[in-house]
This record gives C-alpha cells, structure tokens and sequence, in this order.
C-alpha cells in the first residue's frame, strides 16, 4: 500500500513539474503562479506544500525539466544521423519554424534568457547546468572536438542558435523572423569546419 501511495505521489509530482516547465517557457517566471500550475495539473492550490517546499524549488525543477528537454531534443538528433551530420541537423532543427513556434515546449533558454538573472539561485542553478550541457554536447559533435578552439566555437554555435531564435521569436514581421533564422544557419555552417 505504501509503495502505490508513494507512486502516486511522484506521478503527481511529475505531472506538476511537467505543467510548470511549458509555463514558465510561455509566461515566463513571473507570469507563472502556483494556482495556475497546480489547476494545469489537475490539482488543487492546497496540495501544492505537499510536493514542493517554495515557488522557487518548483521552479527550479521546472527550469531543470524544460532544460532537459532541450538536451533530449539535441540528443535524439545526434542519434538519429550520421556523425559528420550532426550539428547541422542539430542546427536546422533548433533554429526551425516548428521549434520558432514551439515555445511551451521547445528551449527554455531562448524562452527565459532574460528573466535568469532575475531568478532564485536555486532556478538560476538548474538553467546554468542545463546550458552547460547543451554546450558540451554541441562541442561533442563539432569536426574538431578536443582541439583547442573547439570549446569556444561551441560557445558560439549555441549563444548564436539561442539568440537567433529569441529575435525571430520576439519580431512582428515572419519575413524577418524567417531571415533571422536563415542568416544564423549560413554564418554558423562555417563552423562545421
């Protein structure tokens, strides 16, 4: 009886952080309230200290979970072509129109950038690492991994895919949002080596 009960409890532990991350990623941090995550749950505001200590825990593992669907995204491209085609795929599909649009579900960094270094440490933490990995499994991919250069081209690949998509996001005009994204992609394919 314990161990359903405490199933139970992860399942919705997990359904509360899953509503949290396309949250924040479409209402940002402060556009985000507990009531309103816990309703997108199923539940009521009066479960919420059940699972969470404070706002900010919750929204740490928010920030941890749509990081790491970023990561997976990055990863599942990365496994599903041949090695010398992995960074272009991964950045075609970063900087495609489904990812553009997808902005609850898609990367939490070109979503709440701005409003980081705003945030708890505890949430501030959880997005640092996720980059982090983002980066290392860009310079993974890259022609000359282990080189020295090799980790700050990465650096670039990704603060240029994550600003890229953040301006084509934040434009009125698709034709200019589309011309972001195709200006990012032809800079970038120089560093393909």
């Amino acid at each position: 009886m314990k161990r359903t009960a405490a199933r139970s409890k992860e399942a919705t532990h997990d359904r509360i952080v899953d509503a949290a991350a396309r949250a924040i990623r479409r209402s940002g941090y402060n556009g985000t309230g507990v009531a309103d995550i816990m309703k997108a749950a199923g539940l009521t505001h009066g479960g919420f200290y059940a699972h969470f200590p404070s706002r900010e825990a919750m929204l740490a593992e928010a920030a941890d979970r749509a990081g790491g669907e970023a990561v997976e995204m990055m990863e599942r491209i990365a496994a599903s072509v041949p090695p010398q085609q992995v960074l272009p795929a991964m950045m075609r599909a970063y900087l495609s129109k489904e990812h553009l649009e997808a902005i609850e579900t898609g990367c939490a960094t070109a979503a709440l950038g701005s409003e980081m270094p705003r945030q708890a440490p505890e949430v501030r933490r959880a997005a640092t690492r996720r980059i982090k990995e983002m980066i290392d499994l860009v310079a993974r991919q890259s022609p000359d991994w282990g080189q020295p250069g090799a980790h700050e081209r990465a650096l670039f690949t990704v603060a240029t895919m994550v600003g890229a998509l953040v301006l084509a996001r934040a434009v009125d005009e698709p034709k200019l949002s589309d011309a972001l994204r195709e200006a990012a992609l032809k800079q970038l394919a120089p560093t393909l080596g």
